[in-house]
């Protein structure tokens, strides 16, 4: 046998063991176990396995062609030919394994005891949170899970997976150490929030905005404003954040920036965040100018006392001085702003919510404390409010909270598989009934 045909014979059969160990990716629905309450919605599920199996199929496809290939027309091509194809197809089946990675961590977790459970009504807070009256948008589902760090982070829906294709669905990261207080909502729509400016192109709309007002500015006042356009993206998701469950979203974020005072200063540089200090006194101004209250301006400046800029460098001092003078007029331009996807409202017009405002919230905190099976019926967003009300009034004590919110979102995961099984029990009916004669 010669050195050529020995090459191909590597080449082929490295080929149909690709193709065997291709045919082992099983669809979840098939090795994932876990109760009914923590499995994903029908629709991320059919969306996912639907996904990963286009992606398998056209793999497979590609693999039986090169093996027609080879052992037809190649079979003649040199052997550095017929490899460069095939490691173009095994790159290719690396970028399946990745995206089939990519939803295995998610899913797997549902099989944790209470974990699983936890992470489905989590699930059903994202998707309540991204919903916007006015059907502006078609909203993707979103799933949820946890992963260590203080940080959240999402996969946006419709972004690149590996191999080019599009995220069928947003994957939203929650950090453990946020499980399970009010905390993990000012996280999580903060993440949904990501999403929800990208189906609006709110950052793509605010960012010549913001260089038109930077330009304009006397050039003692520029610098805010560069630095406001550099952090749209994620003052944006905070804006949404602030707006959907409102002061409980500022304490979250409190929480997750109280750390050493170095990194609560250090300037931005490349990150796309803003400074620690600032961004809680951001979130501050923009609940201010959404749901006005005197517990912004307490919360403000009790952040101030947490950490007193007074070790700062001169310099340092100085640009945050000048970022704090110019928030007013950020927040008023930002909440003004009436991007094209909008249809001629502005973002204070879309997101201000009227069951959000402070007094209501407290007033209805009140209510459940005397009626708590209310708590249930109310949308996952709304109770998330509240309780964060509650807990800046000094009326929701640390020790309730984790128990209240466990069970909300037991509670949540149990009515949305109710309420999926009743709509296929009665399509099912609906099916099986006989035609009027």
């Amino acid at each position: 046998m010669t050195t050529t045909a020995i090459a191909s014979g590597l080449i082929e059969q490295e080929a149909r063991a690709l193709l065997t160990r291709l045919e082992r990716v099983r669809p979840f629905a098939l090795h994932e176990t876990m109760v009914p309450a923590a499995a994903l919605a029908p629709a991320a599920q059919l969306l996912i396995e639907r996904f990963l199996l286009d992606g398998r199929r056209a793999l497979g496809q590609r693999v039986r062609s090169f093996l027609s290939w080879l052992r037809g027309p190649g079979r003649t091509a040199p052997p550095a030919e017929q490899q460069r194809r095939f490691t173009v197809i095994r790159l290719q089946f690396n970028d399946v394994l990745s995206q089939f990675d990519t939803f295995t961590e998610v899913i797997t977790q549902r099989s944790e005891h209470e974990t699983g459970v936890w992470l489905s009504g989590l699930d059903v807070v994202a998707q309540d949170a991204l919903a916007l009256p006015g059907g502006y948008f078609e909203p993707p589902p979103v799933i949820c899970y946890l992963a260590r760090g203080p940080g959240a982070a999402i996969r946006r829906a419709r972004t690149r997976l590996p191999g080019g294709v599009s995220n069928p669905v947003a994957i939203i990261r929650v950090p453990r150490e946020r499980m399970v207080g009010h905390g993990v909502a000012s996280s999580l729509i903060h993440e949904v929030g990501h999403q929800g400016a990208a189906l609006l192109c709110l950052v793509e709309s605010l960012r010549p905005v913001l260089r038109e007002v930077r330009a304009a500015a006397p050039g003692s006042e520029q610098q805010p404003w560069y630095w406001f356009e550099r952090w749209i993206s994620e003052i944006v998701a905070d804006l949404w954040s602030v707006a959907k469950v409102g002061i409980g979203s500022t304490l979250g974020l409190v929480g997750v920036v109280s750390l050493p005072r170095w990194f609560v200063f250090r300037p931005s540089g490349d990150d796309p965040h803003p400074i620690p200090w600032i961004r809680v006194l951001l979130s501050c101004a923009m609940g201010q100018a959404l749901y006005p209250h005197p517990q912004w301006t307490v919360l403000a400046r009790t952040w101030r006392l947490l950490y007193p800029p007074d070790q700062v460098t001169d310099e340092h001092r100085r640009t945050l001085d000048a970022l704090v003078a110019a928030i007013p007029a950020f927040v008023a331009l930002l909440l003004g702003h009436r991007p094209p996807s909008l249809r001629g409202r502005s973002l204070q017009e879309v997101l201000r919510l009227a069951d959000r405002r402070p007094e209501r919230l407290a007033a209805r905190y009140q209510a459940w404390r005397h009626a708590p099976d209310e708590m249930l019926t109310a949308a996952p967003s709304l109770a998330f409010a509240v309780l964060g009300q509650a807990r800046a009034g000094g009326r929701l004590r640390p020790e309730l909270e984790g128990p209240v919110v466990g069970g909300l979102l037991t509670q949540w995961a149990l009515r949305s598989t109710f309420d999926t099984s009743a709509r296929c029990a009665d399509r099912t009916t609906t099916l099986a009934l006989p035609r009027a004669s």
